[in-house]
């Protein structure tokens, strides 16, 4: 049972949902964030970047497990240099001195983009096969998927460097049932293309968080990887029908009846015994 977690990226959406859990939970919490907004329910707030091994060492004391959220999430607002460079060197940062602290649970945001499909230079871009799982190939070629790409690479090696248990969930578009979500399903209601390159997937920001905390009690030593999302896309019409139309040399390697997500979950069902609650 973890007593103490140490969360990076504590202000962002997903950090203040992790947050609001472990409250729930009687979970404790250090906060590391680049800037304070003087209203987290945290232990310890520690402000400074996720990347300099003294401010992650100061936000560790007292933790037993991590769970790392920091990071530049889109290749769109800054320098392409700068997103890969402060994603992959702030993971490495982060994993490395609490595995030098002798932590040896973490949980690691990783994402869709690592796929290649959100923003790969194609202009078209299709899954090579549906349902997506874990061992499909990517296209990555953006400097935000490449970063979630050495991340889980840096996951593996800090796995083995410091017997550590480290689960990189790679979530998709997520967002709570406010404006956010309803509006962005709204958009691709209205036209799908628009999320054909997420193949119409989403989560909602409590069962982000808690994918986030179940990860944190993974048993077997190593490095773990899982695709989230709900079991259902966003939008009211068949799958099959929306791959038809939008990635129609894909094939199918098994049947995806209704609206069900076209997304292999059970990794997230074994490794994490994960399954969303929270529904549109």
């Amino acid at each position: 049972m973890v007593a103490r977690v140490m969360v990076t990226g504590a202000a962002g959406r997903i950090g203040r949902a992790v947050l609001a859990l472990c409250a729930e939970e009687g979970v404790e919490v250090n906060a590391l964030v680049l800037d304070d907004p003087g209203d987290l329910p945290a232990r310890l707030v520690v402000t400074g970047d996720a990347a300099d091994p003294a401010t992650v060492r100061q936000a560790l004391a007292g933790a037993d497990a991590v769970v790392h959220l920091a990071a530049i999430p889109t290749p769109l607002r800054h320098p392409a240099r700068e997103v890969f460079a402060v994603n992959t060197l702030s993971t490495f940062t982060v994993l490395e001195e609490a595995g030098r602290a002798g932590i040896r649970r973490a949980a690691l945001a990783s994402s869709w983009g690592v796929t290649g499909l959100p923003w790969t230079a194609v202009e078209d871009p299709h899954p090579p096969y549906v349902p997506v799982d874990e061992a499909m190939p990517s296209q990555v070629a953006d400097p935000y998927g490449l970063s979630k790409q050495v991340d889980e690479a840096t996951a593996t090696a800090m796995a083995r460097r410091h017997s550590m248990t480290v689960v990189c969930l790679r979530y998709p578009y997520v967002g709570g049932f406010d404006e956010r979500l309803r509006a962005h399903a709204a958009e691709v209601t209205a036209d799908p293309a628009k999320g054909a390159r997420e193949l119409w997937t989403y989560l909602e920001v409590r069962d982000a968080a808690r994918a986030a905390l179940a990860a944190l009690s993974v048993r077997d030593q190593g490095a773990h990887t899982a695709y989230l999302c709900a079991p259902e896309t966003l939008v009211p019409h068949p799958t099959e029908e929306l791959l038809a139309r939008y990635h129609p040399g894909t094939p199918l390697r098994r049947p995806i009846p209704g609206r069900q997500a076209p997304v292999d979950l059970s990794a997230a069902e074994r490794l994490l015994g994960f399954r969303a609650r929270h529904l549109l």
